[in-house]
């Protein structure tokens, strides 16, 4: 653990330099792109208005994460238990991923409005369908031997569900958290650009109509830091309670450099 903060403290820090040195070659206006230094002061001088946006960048964030894997577990777990629905719900889930996210957002707020509703809303239908998809191909996916060992020894499909598939099935449903997790950030603040009082991307939308490019750049910064630590945080998880599932590919940490 304490290799891997080094390596992303080291990392950015070199993003940090590669940026200074971008804004010294190209020699663009603070209006276009503004250095490291006047991002950080951008940070101090708004830091109250930076905060309160946090705050409701990261609500909607975590209701639209733990309303969506909801949603999504139930949704995987219904469709591989009760075939009829897995026949008629499946291809309308798989064609609704062909609307564009952009397209739902103005309808959303026109029903939920521009409150925290409509970004929850919208950050849970941006993960569902990743955790919906990853779980439930778990679920069909279980080593057939255990199957056939669970029916010779007379378990019913809900105990075989529950006992079987759904253990040998956390592995996937695991990388759809994860998914979830990078893309939950996008729908909260695709909500906010169409229509909000408050947050991060409402912050920014403002902050480039009135060519505060720096704070544009500070409220960046902000959803970006807390979209890697919100990651690692459920990978974090993931690991911790899928102990018992082995690794084969090691980290530095853990065995070293790697071959």
């Amino acid at each position: 653990m304490r290799r891997r903060l080094e390596r992303m403290c080291i990392t950015a820090l070199g993003l940090v330099l590669l940026w200074q040195m971008a804004v010294w070659t190209a020699g663009m206006p603070a209006f276009i792109l503004p250095g490291p230094v006047a991002v950080m002061n951008a940070f101090v001088v708004h830091a109250e208005v930076l905060w309160d946006d946090t705050l409701i960048t990261l609500a909607e964030i975590a209701l639209g994460l733990a309303f969506g894997c909801a949603l999504g577990i139930a949704t995987a777990l219904f469709i591989s238990y009760a075939r009829p629905a897995r026949r008629w719900l499946l291809p309308v889930l798989v064609a609704s991923q062909a609307v564009p996210v952009f397209a739902l957002a103005p309808v959303l707020v026109l029903w939920f409005g521009y409150g925290m509703a409509s970004k929850v809303v919208m950050a849970a239908l941006v993960i569902f369908f990743p955790v919906t998809a990853a779980f439930f191909d778990g679920l069909r996916r279980t080593e057939p031997g255990w199957l056939d060992l669970a029916r010779t020894m007379g378990a019913s499909r809900a105990v075989i569900l529950r006992h079987v598939r759904v253990p040998a099935a956390l592995p996937a449903l695991g990388s759809g958290l994860r998914m979830a997790a990078a893309f939950a950030p996008i729908g909260a603040i695709i909500g906010e650009w169409v229509g909000s009082s408050g947050g991060l991307g409402y912050r920014m939308i403002q902050a480039n109509a009135r060519v505060q490019i720096d704070l544009l750049f500070a409220a960046l910064l902000i959803l970006a830091v807390f979209g890697v630590l919100l990651y690692y945080a459920v990978d974090a998880g993931v690991r911790r309670a899928l102990h018992w599932q082995p690794e084969t590919i090691p980290t530095d940490d853990e065995n070293g450099a790697p071959p």
